[in-house]
């Protein structure tokens, strides 16, 4: 196995230190050195590590290529059995029962270890022995401590902020590496080399493998060739015309990272083939384990399905035990030694390549009070860390110099109807192109008469939104709004701009809202000169805990955001698609955004790229490309950006008017009632009836 040469070296030289310390650990269920309740924390913990041991062990021999599929199942879920829905309420990863298992200030450090400590799964299929020996150093540090009694809680902590911080230099440097280097080729050795009609293979990749993924695997193995190759040309081509349409240079870059969800083999196979064509070699890489390196509620890699998404939650905050200023400027130092050391890898980065997925039930999180969370301190060295970070990044990938593509496809949970409904994406997402730009021009050439836009909610929704734009000093020449197309962002739809900010006010106000893994009900927020000032939603009982949670996955954090965008969905077939199925609250942001205007909050769509000069199809420069948070780079760039951007979107049905305001006061309508009215935009209803 090709990954097993590539850690040979590392392995010989830590085999000894790997051997010592499970050697300890295994030992430990059978002494007697620790008080209750902590020795049954120890033992659990200990038992694990003696499956990862036997699990590294088969993985170097090869002696898991011989197991059948129901041997590899077995193994699967006793890997993940601790977490799983139902075990998770007994087990010390979880920061309720350890909190009261082992007390309220230990338990909850405990279950951050523990919950880290299971990452060890990964790195023992990767056969990479730094990172369990490591982790097991670490336990048998905390062990010898609880050997001579409880500690206090001070010394349990130092341990674990010495233990990140230390490794930081091992951990963060590594993930910078597996984001750019096509010579780390784990999982895309998985994905070329197999037999892919042997569900076998999803078991290699070390990730919780559920139904859905099987599933999904089987469905793709029963279409052809053909539609495979289609769905792979979709991908692949949105991702080259973004380079085409922005005037980058392709030919200058030569790797792509892929990002996707476990089940799409088969049509990732066929993009690496067409990425090769165009001269880019793919980097697949995990989504990140190590709490240093996970952004929290966001998955950026190749994964499976949560095993349970209360644990993920649960732990999304685990860096609240060792963030501090220090540790913030460390990993810093940190991560731009990492891009210098691979500065030659960062430099041939073209940008990512995305495959989502959408139908799972929603998930509805509960708040717990013994699970971590930022302080506010935290909260402002975490903002500060981001902003830096993107500054620092952009030296080594500079963002005029990159692009992405994200396309969506339905998992079998969608329902009965999910063939149906996967062939009907198919179609959404090759829909004529020609023709969406003709029609969106029209809504083009309306808006830009417009010194300002009114969105207006109908029924029970109560959106009241003025939407200021930038004025255009030579409107034979000059837009406010980009005519988007299916590049990028697959499938075609939309007309978008950066508003104004000043003027810029009103509620925005949606019944029911996907926003990540998040379902959001009753969802409000409100806007004064384009910053939020107020947002809520009723997902819980206590507004506060709604409030807390739009915060921490909407606004990631910070007091408040910027309006960063304002579009128009036109891909009404879509709607139509999803409305016959019944499954308009299950769609993605990536298809809902062209379901109806949506607005996003955080930076504009050309953070980092604001001076390179943009151009729709007619040959009229989009001007709209900063506002006045962005602009503030020219005098301090660390005020300019958010790190953010997250779209949010009224459904055609809960729409009323969209009208453009002349300086003059004139009122042009570009929607009415939820229907298109304005000039050469009829066609778009069809869909809607």
């Amino acid at each position: 196995m090709k990954y097993q040469e590539l850690w040979r070296e590392e392995n010989t030289q830590i085999t000894e230190r790997y051997n010592l310390a499970m050697e300890r650990i295994l030992a430990v269920p059978e002494e007697n050195r620790v008080q209750e309740p902590f020795r049954s924390y120890f033992i659990k913990l200990a038992r694990f590590a003696a499956q990862i041991q036997k699990l590294a062990g088969q993985q170097f021999s090869g002696e898991l290529e011989t197991f059948s599929l129901e041997e590899l199942k077995t193994l699967n879920h006793g890997l993940y059995e601790d977490i799983l829905p139902g075990q998770y309420e007994y087990s010390y990863a979880n920061p309720s029962y350890a909190s009261e298992k082992l007390g309220k200030n230990l338990g909850p450090m405990l279950a951050a270890f523990y919950a880290q400590f299971r990452a060890a799964i990964v790195f023992a299929f990767e056969c990479r022995l730094m990172d369990i020996t490591i982790l097991c150093e670490t336990f048998i540090e905390l062990y010898n401590m609880f050997e001579e009694g409880v500690p206090e809680n001070k010394a349990v902590r130092d341990v674990l902020y010495w233990f990140f911080s230390d490794y930081t230099d091992v951990t963060l440097t590594y993930r910078i590496r597996e984001q750019l280097d096509s010579e780390l080729t784990f999982a895309k050795d998985i994905i070329m080399d197999s037999d892919l009609s042997d569900l076998r293979y999803l078991y290699r990749f070390g990730e919780y493998i559920s139904e859905a993924e099987l599933r999904i695997a089987e469905f793709l193995n029963s279409l052809s060739e053909e539609t495979i190759e289609r769905i792979a040309e979709t991908y692949t081509e949105g991702y080259r015309k973004g380079f085409e349409v922005t005037g980058r240079d392709l030919s200058k870059k030569g790797t792509v990272g892929i990002r996707y969800e476990l089940g799409f083999e088969r049509v990732i196979r066929a993009a690496v083939h067409r990425f090769r064509a165009m001269g880019l070699e793919s980097v697949i890489c995990r989504s990140a384990v190590w709490s240093v390196t996970v952004n929290p509620g966001r998955k950026m890699g190749y994964h499976g399905s949560s095993a349970n998404m209360q644990f993920d939650y649960d732990h999304r905050y685990d860096q609240a035990v060792y963030l501090d200023s220090a540790f913030k400027e460390r990993k810093l130092s940190v991560l731009r030694t990492a891009y210098e050391t691979y500065k030659k890898e960062a430099s041939r980065y073209a940008g990512p390549a995305v495959v989502e997925t959408f139908g799972e039930e929603g998930f509805t999180p509960v708040n717990k009070g013994e699970a971590y969370a930022l302080n506010k301190r935290q909260e402002e060295l975490s903002i500060a860390y981001a902003r830096e970070s993107m500054q620092l990044v952009n030296q080594y990938i500079p963002g005029d110099e990159t692009s992405f593509t994200i396309i969506a496809f339905p998992v079998p949970a969608i329902g009965p109807d999910f063939a149906e409904i996967f062939a009907e994406t198919i179609r959404i997402n090759t829909l004529d192109y020609e023709r969406y730009k003709r029609i969106q021009q029209n809504i083009i050439d309306v808006l830009d008469q417009a010194q300002y836009v009114t969105v207006t909610g109908r029924g029970d929704n109560e959106t009241n939104l003025r939407i200021f734009l930038h004025k255009l000093e030579k409107p034979e020449h000059q837009t406010n709004f980009e005519n988007c197309v299916a590049d990028v962002n697959i499938p075609v739809g939309e007309v978008f701009t950066s508003p104004m900010l000043s003027g810029t006010e009103g509620l925005l106000h949606v019944g029911n809202v996907y926003i990540g893994d998040f379902q959001f009900k009753n969802f409000r927020m409100r806007f004064k000169d384009g910053m939020i000032v107020d947002y809520s939603c009723g997902n819980f009982s206590d507004p506060e805990e709604g409030k807390k949670l739009i915060r921490q996955q909407i606004l990631k954090n910070h007091d408040t955001l910027a309006m960063g965008e304002f579009a128009i969905g036109t891909n009404t077939a879509a709607y139509a698609m999803a409305r016959r199925f019944g499954i308009v609250e299950k769609l993605p942001i990536l298809i809902a955004e062209k379901m109806g205007p949506h607005f996003a909050v955080g930076d504009t769509c050309y953070s980092w790229s604001e001076n390179t000069p943009v151009y729709n199809p007619d040959g009229k420069e989009i001007i709209a490309r900063d506002n006045e948070v962005s602009l503030l780079r020219k005098e301090d760039v660390s005020k300019a950006y958010f790190g953010c951007h997250t779209d949010i979107t009224i459904p055609y049905s809960e729409l009323g008017d969209i009208l453009a305001v002349c300086p003059d006061g004139t009122e042009l309508a570009v929607i009415r009632g939820g229907r298109f009215v304005a000039a050469g935009t009829e066609e778009l209803n069809a869909e809607l009836e």
